[in-house]
């Protein structure tokens, strides 16, 4: 397979237009008849695309996620947030001012903390904005300074329901069978603003087909009470992943520590299949599975850890990322991965 990366930074090259995006897109077509990527379509280790190929493009953006198609990854992650007027948009934050262009185009409109927040725009407002390469909102440096650096205009935040048509026609036309990933985000937030995500999402997903026990979705979100709620009282019938973060995040109010251990697992196991842990959390400290794992194992959970990125790995402990991929495979044996580069991890998998 060619060199993706070579090849984007030759792309970046071109002139600031839709041609540059044609091309990324004719990529994308390229990669799906390289027999290299045959792999994912063989093996039952999962490459999730993380916020899709956002190790190469911008996070998020439709184009990332038709490179992060052709890649061949097995599933493609959408994290949901909803507008002021309830249209899921898929964002990773509750805040659009460190990946979007809102502090020039809508000055003034921050809140008291001097954020910007996507739940105080309407859709029509969202979709006037351009998205970018993540970065600081302190100093405005890139989080990754040697990813995707042009800024360009036909770079959107796409609605949910228009990543699922466009994932839903990919799979019609290519024959596959590429599953979503989508993650609710901040429900207790959403909730005192008025807006029922969950629910939301849930709607979106049936008006698709897609909220069937059967479905090719995994549904995941960080908040315990969240994921009981969408299990026993929104009779959520498809897959259900209850991702685990560390408490010093505060990404909820839910007790981290109490649910890695056997007792917190035991007590969700029979409303979830599957378990997102943070990929430390995954290791002891002479590499061997932890605790967590073992345990999910013996419920028979699912375990799909994050992030793997390959430029923001342990080198100190691993060689290569692909190593790092490996190891989890084979001596963590988990059962897939999130990862911003769905083709290095890819790579990985087919040179074993």
């Amino acid at each position: 397979m060619g060199d993706v990366m070579s090849f984007t930074k030759h792309m970046n090259k071109l002139p600031c237009s839709s041609m540059r995006i044609l091309l990324k897109t004719l990529l994308c077509i390229f990669l799906l008849l390289d027999p290299a990527m045959i792999y994912a379509e063989k093996d039952e280790f999962w490459i999730i695309a993380h916020r899709g190929a956002s190790g190469h493009l911008p996070e998020h953006t439709l184009i990332a996620k038709a490179l992060a198609y052709g890649m061949g990854a097995h599933a493609i992650e959408q994290d949901l947030v909803s507008s002021k007027d309830g249209i899921l948009f898929v964002l990773h934050d509750i805040h659009i001012d460190t990946t979007t262009d809102v502090v020039g185009k809508f000055p003034g409109r921050a809140r008291e903390d001097r954020r910007y927040y996507a739940i105080d725009f309407t859709a029509a407002e969202l979709k006037q904005l351009n998205v970018f390469e993540r970065f600081r909102v302190d100093s405005g440096a890139p989080v990754y300074p040697e990813r995707f650096k042009e800024h360009l205009e036909e770079l959107q935040i796409p609605t949910f329901a228009e990543e699922i048509r466009l994932i839903q026609e990919l799979n019609r036309t290519t024959g596959k069978r590429i599953w979503i990933y989508p993650e609710i985000k901040a429900p207790r937030f959403h909730r005192d603003s008025g807006i029922d995500i969950s629910k939301l999402t849930l709607d979106t997903l049936s008006a698709h087909g897609l909220l069937g026990e059967d479905a090719p979705v995994f549904l995941q979100c960080f908040d315990q009470a969240e994921t009981l709620r969408i299990r026993k009282k929104l009779g959520y019938p498809g897959k259900l992943v209850q991702l685990i973060a560390e408490n010093s995040w505060n990404e909820s109010g839910t007790d981290y520590d109490r649910l890695k251990s056997p007792g917190g697992l035991d007590s969700m196991a029979p409303f979830i299949d599957g378990i997102g842990p943070w990929y430390p959390q995954c290791l002891n400290e002479d590499g061997s599975p932890s605790l967590l794992v073992q345990h999910a194992k013996k419920l028979g959970l699912t375990i799909h850890p994050f992030t793997f990125r390959a430029d923001q790995y342990p080198e100190d402990t691993f060689p290569s990322f692909a190593a790092f991929v490996m190891h989890f495979k084979t001596v963590i044996q988990v059962d897939g991965i999130f990862t911003d580069h769905p083709s290095f991890a890819l790579e990985a998998l087919a040179d074993r």
